[in-house]
């Protein structure tokens, strides 16, 4: 399984960055995970947006969708110029904000959109309750969590085991829904004295890494960064919680679990 990070920054970018991106790639799959502002340019540079097998979108902000536009565009040239054999590129969304989904669903030639709430429930250790998708013979958890609108923890599970926390407070059953992970890539929105103001929506570095202690996760990659922060600090409040190193998703950089 590859993991490549097509942006790591929220609300907004860096000069030349990105907001949430993430190409995951197992069994013959081409699969990303958000398309943020800026992710599609990021994207291009990288691979043939032509082979994209799906769009999962863990929730419908801007910082996590707003590029599904520019994908739609591109897709829907693809297919009519017969450079996009494969047809539609599966769109899972959440149903809610209902205006928003409405309107990612809207006629297209470019997705066929499944709702996540649609899936259906299954078990998955450690009595954790998701929903779940089949794709090949990698399935994809979707596991809800707290934020300030519907939105939803990814995990991959196929030659390895990969999640992703999308935008979450810290809570117990992410911990046990990312048991074990070879790779936990959870959002670390803030620093220490931004605790209190995220309170309910977002995590801090330090409880990323508590959390990912927790959860015993076997390599912890935080991202989903404030442009303004030094993100050195955030890595040093992150490893005080994890209590082993933790790596700073890097945008254009791939991460290997074999």
């Amino acid at each position: 399984m590859r993991i490549t990070v097509l942006g790591c920054w929220a609300p907004y970018p860096r000069a030349g960055g990105a907001c949430s991106g993430y190409l995951v790639q197992d069994g013959n799959a081409n699969v990303v995970i958000d398309l943020g502002n800026g992710s599609f340019s990021s994207m291009v540079q990288l691979f043939d947006f032509r082979t994209v097998r799906a769009v999962l979108l863990t929730h419908l902000h801007p910082d996590h969708m707003a590029d599904l536009e520019c994908f739609r565009h591109a897709i829907e040239g693809a297919i009519a110029d017969g450079s996009r054999a494969q047809g539609p590129v599966t769109l899972v969304i959440p149903n809610s904000p209902k205006e928003t989904a409405e309107a990612l669903a809207k006629k297209t030639k470019a997705f066929r959109v499944v709702y996540i709430e649609e899936l259906p429930w299954e078990t998955v250790p450690l009595d954790v309750e998701v929903r779940v998708l089949e794709l090949g013979n990698i399935r994809y958890y979707f596991l809800p969590v707290r934020h300030s609108i519907p939105a939803y923890a990814v995990g991959v599970d196929g030659s390895g085991y990969f999640v992703f926390s999308g935008d979450t407070a810290p809570m117990e059953e992410l911990a046990l829904f990312a048991h074990r992970a070879d790779i936990f890539m959870c959002e670390a929105s803030g620093l220490d004295k931004d605790e209190e103001k995220m309170k309910g929506n977002h995590m801090t570095a330090r409880q990323a890494g508590i959390l990912a202690e927790k959860a015993k996760a076997k390599q912890l990659i935080i991202t989903h960064f404030w442009p303004e922060y030094n993100q050195e600090l955030l890595k040093q409040q992150a490893e005080e919680g994890y209590g082993q190193p933790v790596e700073l998703a890097q945008e254009g950089h791939t991460y290997f679990i074999y």
